[in-house]
């Protein structure tokens, strides 16, 4: 009774900034945060869900939150943010890297744009808002959280940029957790499996349009909300690694050890190509 209690005190009054926070597993978070007491600072690119998702908050969570428009991918507009977000509030606790953009299509076919755009969001959003935030968090023995994905250990196919995207986040913030190890500052990075979200269906294509991505072929697709409670427990344990799925330690585990097992059994499945299907 006690630990739970207790644990349901841990982020009360907490400052939690959430990137992409108005859809998807980012919504679910701030939802989640919101339960638990939390004040909320939502970045996002539109200001409608911005205003929809505050009033949401205010009508039934009352915990105080302010929602700013902004692209992480401009350095400059994520210092702007930031400064905003710590006048209002003094400082930030927790940050969670959550913003993100995929893409389904081959390299050859790929336009360099591309490319740019999802290392720009998925890799580069996350290091402007961690530089920007990490004094703060340094200051107050917070958390840095960030989305990854399967992809960050395991290949999939038609997405060379968002695969390379991902294996870079775990470049970098495995580095920053050696490099400010006894701050104080936990760093977690979660790799949910299949998530039923609008990130595939919004998916980038080749030439920088928008595209459906097909249904996936195998493994129990998530819920936002059920990724969220697990993020939620993992960040109360100050986890340096949750990994979500069995899809994902089988993965992870052929990839590593077996990759031409995981070439053969899994790769086809997991990128979304059906058996006897050849095609994007």
């Amino acid at each position: 009774m006690h630990r739970k209690v207790f644990a349901s005190k841990v982020y009360e009054r907490k400052v939690v900034l959430i990137t992409g926070g108005c859809a998807g597993i980012g919504r679910a978070l701030v939802l989640r945060f919101a339960q638990a007491g939390a004040r909320l600072v939502i970045l996002d690119l539109q200001q409608d869900e911005l205003d929809s998702l505050l009033q949401h908050l205010a009508d039934h969570h009352h915990v105080e939150a302010m929602g700013l428009c902004c692209d992480v991918a401009d350095a400059v507009a994520v210092q702007e943010a930031v400064a905003l977000a710590m006048e209002r509030f003094g400082g930030i606790d927790v940050l969670v890297n959550n913003a993100g953009v995929s893409h389904r299509s081959t390299f050859a076919d790929t336009d360099l744009e591309v490319f740019q755009r999802v290392m720009a969001v998925n890799y580069f959003g996350a290091l402007n808002c961690t530089k920007a935030v990490l004094p703060s968090l340094i200051a107050r023995h917070g958390q840095i959280i960030v989305l990854s994905s399967l992809s960050g250990f395991a290949p999939l196919l038609y997405r060379s940029a968002y695969n390379a995207s991902k294996h870079a986040l775990h470049g970098l913030f495995e580095t920053l957790r050696y490099e400010i190890k006894g701050s104080g500052v936990n760093v977690m990075l979660v790799c949910p499996g299949f998530t039923a979200t609008d990130l595939r269906k919004n998916a980038l294509v080749g030439d920088a349009g928008l595209a459906p991505s097909p249904p996936l072929a195998m493994g129990r697709v998530a819920s936002a909300h059920d990724v969220a409670e697990e993020v939620y427990r993992a960040a109360l344990k100050r986890k340096r690694l949750l990994v979500l799925s069995n899809v994902n330690w089988r993965a992870r585990l052929l990839a590593r050890y077996f990759p031409w097992l995981f070439e053969r059994a899994l790769l086809p499945r997991i990128s979304g190509i059906k058996p006897g299907r050849g095609g994007r």
